[in-house]
């Protein structure tokens, strides 16, 4: 990976990390959205590595949040990506009409 591409790669981290400290009090315990578990998906969403096994096995699990996620300025970006885009085509994962 190119040493620019890590740096995306380590700011999208610290992005979802803020994201996720952010949320309200208590909103854990009434939904599974969370930003971060999407970070196995990092590499293929910044840079162009395909799309691991983890990586749609967590895409697939926040599948119901994406809409949250298209929605949210600081996280729209990566959904509407076209390296976004082909992450969830690979992983079966229908890209959200929000």
């Amino acid at each position: 990976m190119k040493p620019g591409a890590q740096m995306l790669v380590a700011l999208l981290a610290v992005v979802l990390m803020m994201m996720a400290m952010a949320a309200a009090p208590g909103a854990e315990a009434a939904t599974t959205c969370n930003a971060l578990q999407l970070s196995p998906c990092a590499g293929a969403i910044i840079g162009n590595a395909e799309p691991t096994a983890g990586c749609c096995s967590r895409m697939k699990a926040q599948e119901p949040c994406l809409c949250d996620y298209a929605k949210d300025p600081n996280l729209q970006r990566y959904v509407n990506s076209p390296n976004g885009k082909k992450v969830m085509a690979a992983c079966k994962v229908p890209v959200p009409s929000c």
